[in-house]
């Protein structure tokens, strides 16, 4: 690959609202560009982009697609993600990987919470961007109207470059208002017709351009000094100055079109050939920094082929007939096939296979990749999403971005005894394949439980587990991790004694319970004098009673925070064993358990909530409702961010309230805070659905 100028690659990602038209602008796009023969549609099912199982049942993208056509002499690869809220992660890793951003907003639905949430990526990195809308075909779309939802949503005032020609349904073409020319097209054929500007529609062209002159001219001080003495800028002058505008995020051009009907994408390619950056244009700005993993100085990189070798993966894709297959952005230097590299961050050395360039499903071997090609890799093993690749000799780690984690968790059961060993392998691949999936067993409920970022990326989760896999599951609510603990001191005998034909068993021993403060767990105190109980089997008592904790009194959960002494007891020479001794633990923890006026706990969490301002009343309302304690309220931007303590029963579909609230536009993230005592009508519940339960497994 020759080393990179501005015309020869663009890294661009494509991220919208779910229905927003993203996918079909990527068809539109590779069909304008002569690298597809047709124009596919999502409602048949033969987009590029869509090719997953569940992304032709869904008809939307579950997953990041790569892309890769030419246009005037440049490369470019389009990365298309899925655009749900719940799939959130895929575009998060998506943006690692890019120098640019497309933004697509419908002309009928406009800006919605997905979009708001990941402009709020965009700009933290620092890209360029221009803003594609789509659907200009449809009755009732309105161009101002977006205008102004940008700037009251996304914060940012865009520039139109391009005008729809025609209304709705009558839509022909577009305005080009760069060139100054009609540009119409057919949706059966790539040929775009270029003409004259209509004597009708020159008087708005011409206000337009103006504008877009305005615009530029005073983002410079030398270009204003041309405008204002000259009253236009050359050709050429508004080019440059449009492309450093859009470089340095000034400047955001906006684009009109119907990507379904094949409208306004010309204009579009033309602009990110000439004015978004080359992947060595982006790292003059934001240069390649990371760290040594082994002492941890920071180091750097520049996104040329001199400098050694350095990449990230940011998606990873696992089929265990076809292998795994690691979609890479190469940093720096050059990445040869089937040559060995470094990873640094997981710091093991990783054989690769062949290197693909992608456009969907189709895979085309290259012999090497430079700095700023994005390719797949195939046969790594132990590389997952995130991970840094490099040269041994001089290694560096790229810091992972932070990802959302997941709110919404279900406990999931086998329906069969042969599923349990491909439900636990085959979610571990998935996780390797999407972080924002956790999966864990939790040992106090003795549940496997899946936790994901909605319920869109869990039944996603589970249908790839039982395509995949053949591991079907049962879900259902997880259980709440209760505890019990004690009020009072109190003190018990536990006596064993069985006698049979040869040696019996024979333990005795007191033991006094005492409340801990919260949180302290347990502790256990030997207080014997006088040798009644001999000190080799002192030991046993107390595993006695830790066994015995697992089972509470009032429920049959856990006993934690108290104090157990042993202070008293007697043995038999010959009867008494550990085991014994170890029963009678057990037996005088229960009743002195029974009269140590036992209590329920609850865990508590620490959540913290952000949502827009306008809805901060609801929901700070319904965490009331929830037996919260509002901890304070910081304002942030647009949004509010509120700390609270909240049961965790109350949590358990929290995530869709919210939602619902805020019309999806808020999130949270919680974590355990401590343990507290459960209501007494709660607590009743508690236990009378546990001796239900008891019951119904008995029989």
């Amino acid at each position: 690959m020759s080393e990179l100028g501005r015309e020869s690659l663009r890294n661009v990602l494509l991220i919208s609202s779910a229905g927003a038209g993203k996918t079909s602008l990527a068809e539109a796009m590779l069909f304008a560009a002569g690298a597809v023969p047709h124009l596919g549609s999502i409602a048949q099912g033969t987009t590029v982009s869509d090719f997953e199982p569940e992304e032709l049942h869904r008809r939307s993208s579950v997953s990041t697609s790569l892309l890769r056509c030419s246009w005037n002499h440049t490369t470019i690869n389009l990365v298309d993600p899925p655009g749900a809220l719940h799939l959130l992660g895929e575009t998060v890793m998506a943006l690692q990987a890019v120098d640019a951003v497309i933004l697509v907003v419908s002309a009928s639905s406009g800006i919605r919470t997905e979009l708001i949430r990941v402009w709020s990526r965009v700009t933290a990195l620092g890209l360029p961007c221009l803003l594609f809308l789509n659907e200009l075909d449809k009755d009732g779309a309105s161009l101002d109207g977006v205008v102004a939802m940008c700037q009251r949503d996304l914060g940012i005032m865009p520039l139109p470059m391009s005008l729809p020609y025609g209304n709705g349904v009558q839509l022909e073409g577009v305005l080009d208002l760069v060139q100054q020319s009609v540009m119409t097209s057919r949706k059966e054929i790539p040929t775009i017709q270029q003409l004259p500007i209509p004597e009708n529609a020159k008087t708005v062209v011409g206000d337009a351009r103006k504008c877009i002159q305005e615009g530029v001219a005073e983002r410079d001080d030398r270009l204003l000094e041309q405008y204002l003495a000259a009253g236009e800028l050359a050709q050429e002058d508004l080019i440059n100055g449009l492309r450093l505008g859009v470089h340095a995020g000034t400047i955001v051009p906006l684009y009109s079109g119907s990507a379904i009907m094949n409208i306004g994408i010309v204009p579009l390619l033309n602009a990110i050939v000439d004015f978004l950056p080359s992947p060595m244009d982006r790292a003059s700005r934001t240069p390649l920094e990371g760290l040594r993993p082994d002492t941890g100085e920071a180091v750097s990189r520049r996104a040329v082929q001199e400098d050694p070798f350095s990449g990230i993966v940011f998606k990873t894709l696992i089929d265990p007939f076809v292998g795994r297959l690691s979609y890479l952005r190469v940093l720096s230097g050059v990445l040869h096939a089937d040559s060995t590299v470094f990873n640094s961050s997981r710091g093991s050395k990783e054989k690769s296979g062949h290197l693909y360039t992608l456009l969907g499903k189709k895979h085309t071997v290259v012999p090497s990749a430079g700095p700023g090609e994005i390719v797949g890799i195939g046969k790594l093993k132990d590389t997952q999403t995130g991970d840094t690749l490099c040269d041994e000799n001089t290694p560096i780690c790229y810091l992972k971005p932070v990802l959302p984690r997941p709110v919404l968790s279900f406990a999931i059961e086998p329906k069969s005894n042969a599923d349990i060993e491909k439900i636990s392998l085959g979610l571990h691949k998935l996780i390797e394949e999407d972080p924002t999936l956790e999966f864990s067993r939790h040992a106090d409920t003795k549940e496997m439980v899946l936790s994901g970022m909605g319920q869109l990326h869990i039944d996603l989760a589970l249908e790839k587990l039982r395509r995949k896999y053949g591991a079907e599951v049962v879900l259902h609510m997880p259980k709440i991790p209760y505890r019990e603990t004690i009020r009072i001191t109190a003190q018990a005998q536990g006596k064993y004694k069985k006698q049979t034909g040869g040696h019996g068993q024979y333990g005795d021993c007191w033991l006094e319970l005492a409340p801990l403060p919260r949180g302290e767990g347990f502790k256990f105190e030997n207080k014997v004098v006088g040798g009644v109980i001999p000190r080799n089997f002192i030991p046993a008592v107390e595993k006695g009673v830790v066994e015995a904790m697992h089972h509470g009194s009032l429920a049959g959960f856990p006993v934690v925070d108290c104090r157990v002494a042993v202070y008293d007891g007697s043995y038999h020479a010959v009867d008494s064993s550990e085991m014994a001794f170890k029963v009678a633990a057990s037996m005088g923890f229960k009743k002195a358990l029974e009269a140590a006026h036992a209590v329920l706990l609850e865990p508590i969490m620490t959540v913290e909530v952000e949502a827009p301002a306008d809805h901060i009343g609801g929901v700070i309302g319904d965490l009331n409702a929830r037996r919260g304690r509002i901890l304070h309220v910081e304002a942030k931007d647009q949004t509010e961010q509120i700390t609270a303590l909240v049961p965790m029963a109350e949590l358990l579909t929290y995530a869709t309230m919210l939602s619902s609230i805020t019309a999806g536009r808020g999130s949270y993230a919680m974590e355990l805070a401590r343990y507290d005592e459960v209501p007494r009508e709660l607590a009743v519940r508690i236990m009378e659905a546990h001796k239900a339960e008891t019951h119904a497994t008995a029989r």
